[in-house]
């Protein structure tokens, strides 16, 4: 729950500081560009693509972890609206850019402690961050830079697909650029750093842990 609201708080300060934010947000606003369907409704769909593709990446039918990811997308979004809201009362969107800049990158910073938090608890979390925890530790020998670079060819093909067809780029920016080269280097050091002694209890089959 804590790694939750973190989370949300530094995506909701990325959102209202308007300087750029995670790449699957970044995707979804391009994708709001080219269809007009809303953010959320193409977050709630990468949310629950991840979902499915989850159950594919540990080979095997995982009940608990499908509900658990689907409620914590649903929660995830109403923290991050409550945060859009109040980020929104005392004005953030309108303090310089310089400030708004410096608030999108520390929103990273903030939200991948987060990620940091509950992947390593491994009790619920957003089916994103489980992506890229089942990459890490199936996959990739514990390396978390390289899974969330793996994870970002997604959010990334689909920028150039709909920057292609709409001639226009949106919601990439510093904070963005900031993410893309930083996040697993950021999930590491807080695994260290932040809470030190809650060790990576990831689950390969049940029973078992990591």
């Amino acid at each position: 729950m804590i790694g939750l609201v973190i989370n949300a708080f530094g995506n909701g300060l990325c959102v209202v500081a308007g300087v750029g934010s995670g790449l699957w947000t970044a995707a979804a606003v391009n994708l709001n560009a080219l269809s007009g369907l809303s953010v959320g409704v193409f977050l709630f769909i990468f949310g629950m693509v991840n979902t499915i593709t989850n159950q594919f990446l540990i080979r095997r039918v995982d009940v608990p972890r499908f509900i658990g990811e689907v409620v914590f997308v649903l929660f995830f979004s109403y923290f991050v609206n409550i945060f859009v809201n109040i980020f929104t009362f005392f004005g953030v969107n309108t303090w310089p850019w310089l400030i708004r800049a410096i608030l999108s990158v520390l929103g990273v910073v903030i939200f991948c402690i987060a990620i940091s938090i509950y992947q390593r608890a491994n009790i619920f979390m957003h089916p994103n961050d489980d992506t890229t925890n089942i990459l890490r530790f199936m996959y990739l020998r514990g390396n978390a830079t390289k899974s969330q670079l793996l994870d970002f060819i997604p959010p990334i093909t689909i920028i150039i697909v709909c920057v292609i067809l709409t001639r226009q780029i949106y919601a990439i920016n510093i904070a963005t650029v900031f993410s893309f080269l930083f996040n697993g280097t950021l999930i590491e050091h807080a695994d260290q750093w932040v809470m030190p002694k809650l060790v990576h209890n990831f689950k390969i089959k049940t029973g078992e842990s990591d």
